[in-house]
């Protein structure tokens, strides 16, 4: 019911910011929760932050904690990554996830049901 494309990914130094969009398709974007989420090769998909529905709720892992800001423009169908002092762990393909309804299992990948192809980051030391 809804598609989602990362955008904004590339190569930075540490220390640098980067601003990740996931634009999303279907008329009815205002009822998703929305997560980004973090996989580098060898890895585990990583949660980076959640947003709930009206962009009330937000929640980060704690690496990312004061760095990143997760936030959502539903009139553009938009959800959005704000990503300052980049550090090189912070170097992975960046997912947008979607899940119909309010957030419970934020934390989890297999709770989110729509992906996004993801979008490269790396960062230079």
């Amino acid at each position: 019911q809804v598609q989602l494309v990362e955008s904004g990914g590339g190569l930075v130094q540490a220390g640098d910011s980067l601003r990740l969009s996931c634009a999303a398709s279907g008329r009815t974007f205002s009822s998703y929760s929305m997560g980004w989420f973090r996989q580098t090769p060898g890895k585990e998909r990583e949660f980076v932050a959640a947003i709930t529905r009206s962009g009330g709720g937000t929640y980060y892992t704690d690496s990312v904690k004061g760095r990143f800001t997760i936030s959502r423009d539903n009139a553009k169908n938009t959800v959005y990554l704000q990503m300052n002092s980049l550090k090189p762990e912070d170097t992975a393909v960046y997912y947008c996830a979607a899940v119909h309804g309010g957030l419970i299992d934020y934390s989890g990948s297999l709770y989110y049901s729509y992906w996004g192809q993801g979008t490269q980051v790396t960062v230079s030391s």
